[in-house]
């Protein structure tokens, strides 16, 4: 099992950047795939962007072009820059890990999930 600790959420302005980490614990960090999901209130959680644990990409179409995900294994810490930022992108940010997982966009094949960081985009 990892444990997930997420940090860096706020409120910033349309077009503002932030820079999403999330920490885990566990040896079997550099062996999953890690994903960032987002969601708001009455919806689902929606798949954001996701790395391999070789360090392959993945993103929605929402995001792409804007958002960057990158995995430091030697820190145990995944990221989420974040850069023009719209309204829309409002929403609790997760962090997710998958165990020797192919990456995926379907967040029932992630195991672990952190608690969240709130990110407001004002217009």
């Amino acid at each position: 099992q990892v444990q997930l600790v997420e940090s860096g959420g706020g409120l910033v302005q349309a077009g503002d950047s932030l820079r999403l980490s999330c920490a885990a614990s566990g040896r079997t960090f550099s062996g999953s795939t890690m994903g960032w999901f987002r969601q708001t209130p009455g919806k689902e959680r929606e798949f954001v962007a996701a790395i391999s644990w070789i360090g392959n990409t993945r993103y929605a179409d929402s995001v792409k072009g804007r958002f960057t995900i990158s995995r430091d294994n030697a820190k145990n810490t995944v990221y989420l820059q974040m850069n023009s930022l719209k309204p829309e992108d409002t929403a609790v940010y997760y962090c997710a890990a998958g165990l020797m997982v192919p990456i995926t966009v379907e967040a029932r094949r992630y195991a672990d999930w952190g608690q969240g960081t709130q990110v407001t985009v004002s217009s």
